[in-house]
């Protein structure tokens, strides 16, 4: 993470995605003037406009972008511009087919959605680096920019490839992480089902298989993808930070287990400038304020504790579940500000006008299709003036009672098949456990297994373990030495099973955190 950006530029952030190329010139004018009625003061701008900035190769249009942007400036309304490399454009997939993903059984996606990316894709990697320093020697200095958004939601629709391209890079990947032939064979056990590798080319991605495929290679696989996807976001960071120095960075994260689990975000939390989260209601059944109580917290905890900011909420209804309810009278400022008071320094939604055409027309936004006269625009606008006297909040920390261990890398091993039981299930446990400390008016701080050895227990006495199904000999020893030191250690069931290479510890259950847990 960057110590040299410059966080003072950013407001008390209240806004939305703007997508001003859905709409003719008129309609710019209109928004800037209910814009500055409803007291916005950052918009996320141009995240799938590739085709509209770029409409043929190497051929550029700026006009329009200039015009918003200016726009913008001069109503006091900042800028979040995103680099629109979500979406490449037609064109683009025309001239570069294999830059389409493959999925497990072989079958290769199309264009016409968003997110359709291979991330080992050399052509890929090529043209967004291009755009991206483009965006950034044009605008990199405009007064207007005071954040860069690389990128959207990494992970969605569509994370892991299983092409021929991946496959090579994965056994590249595969020798920077174990070194030798030998030391996989080790690690995956591929002694089981006479799986042994004897040479690198041998390897391929988890595709389909006529049973469970090897499960170390399935983790191993998830990590990577991970790793690729991270390297792109790496590849436009360091361009913005090169063209447009000063200038945070960050890419919008989804860290609610209810909404994405294919991306590590602790990994991701150290090389953003701001941690930036989007987070929309399930209609499950479940307590949705609770999960967004811990999305809050753990997004917070990502951020190392540091402020965040909420990029994506929803003003009222989605359009992507079975069932989409529209939010009750104050219940989106209620959402709002429980992010705010978790530490995020504002609370912007996606959109801001409602789109009449795609995929996401019946998606809520601050400006509804049924205009000024509804009530989401009243409340709207009621919020956004509320918001102008948190203001004094900015760069306030939020101080949690409670530390609790999360891993994303524990949940993709324990998700894999074959388990003693499908009712196994990590994020049951963590919201349970989260919801039984939010009943009781406790706020929590989230940390990965590697930091529990910082832990104070004086400053956290108790440490809620809701299930760490994979865990490292070095786990159990920061364990151990947090409960001498005075902690408290609550553990739920299959916990402490697995190593990293999901190999079982040797001995009875719970094999690493026998010692620690059993008198």
């Amino acid at each position: 993470m960057s110590s040299a950006v410059q966080h003072d530029r950013l407001p008390l952030a209240y806004g939305g995605d703007y997508n001003p190329e859905q709409w003719p010139q008129e309609v710019w004018e209109e928004d800037v003037r209910l814009m500055r009625e409803a007291g916005v003061t950052v918009v996320s701008l141009g995240v799938f406009a590739w085709s509209r900035m770029e409409p043929q190769p190497g051929v550029y249009d700026w006009d329009w972008l200039d015009t918003v942007i200016g726009m913008l400036h001069s109503a006091g309304i900042s800028v979040d511009l995103a680099t629109p490399t979500v979406v490449p454009p037609a064109w683009f997939y025309r001239a570069h087919p294999d830059a389409l993903p493959v999925t497990r059984d072989g079958v290769r996606l199309a264009f016409g959605s968003r997110g359709a990316i291979c991330h080992s894709n050399a052509d890929y990697r090529a043209a967004a680096a291009s755009i991206t320093t483009k965006l950034a020697e044009r605008y990199g200095s405009h007064p207007a920019v005071v954040l860069w958004h690389v990128h959207n939601e990494y992970g969605a629709p569509v994370l892991t490839c299983y092409c021929d391209n991946c496959a090579a890079a994965f056994r590249r990947w595969l020798a920077d992480r174990h070194g030798s032939l030998d030391a996989l064979n080790a690690a995956w056990g591929t002694a089981f089902w006479g799986q042994i590798y004897g040479d690198w080319e041998e390897i391929t991605p988890p595709r389909l298989t006529p049973t469970v495929c090897n499960p170390t290679q399935q983790l191993d696989y998830q990590r990577f993808a991970d790793a690729q996807a991270r390297a792109n976001f790496l590849a436009e960071r360091d361009i913005l930070h090169r063209l447009s120095p000063g200038v945070p960075v960050t890419t919008n994260f989804m860290v609610a287990p209810s909404q994405c689990q294919s991306i590590d975000y602790w990994a991701w939390g150290k090389e953003v400038d701001l941690v930036t989260n989007d987070h929309y209601l399930v209609t499950d059944g479940r307590r949705t304020h609770v999960n967004l109580a811990l999305t809050a917290d753990l997004t917070r905890s990502v951020a190392g504790g540091a402020p965040w900011l909420l990029l994506e909420h929803a003003t009222s209804g989605v359009n992507w579940q079975p069932y989409n309810p529209a939010k009750r009278p104050g219940e989106m400022a209620r959402n709002s500000l429980s992010h705010v008071a978790r530490g995020s320094e504002g609370a912007m939604f996606f959109q801001w006008r409602q789109s009449r055409s795609g995929a996401e027309k019946f998606h809520s936004s601050m400006l509804p299709h049924g205009g000024t006269g509804t009530r989401v625009w009243h409340e709207v606008v009621e919020l956004g003036h509320r918001l102008e006297d948190l203001a004094d909040l900015r760069s306030t920390r939020t101080r949690a009672d409670v530390a609790m261990i999360w891993s994303w890398d524990s949940w993709w091993a324990q998700n894999l098949e074959w388990r003693p039981s499908e009712a196994l299930d990590a994020r049951e446990r963590l919201e349970s456990f989260y919801e039984a400390l939010y009943d009781r008016h406790l706020t929590v701080d989230f940390f990965p297994p590697s930091g529990i050895g910082a832990l104070d227990p004086e400053r956290y006495p108790l440490l809620v373990v809701p299930q760490l199904y994979s865990a490292p000999a070095s786990v159990a020893a920061d364990l151990e030495s947090y409960v001498a030191r005075g902690g408290t250690l609550l553990v739920s069931f299959f916990s402490g099973i697995v190593d990293e290479n999901d190999t079982l510890h040797p001995g009875p259950y719970p094999g690493v955190l026998r010692d620690v847990l059993v008198d």
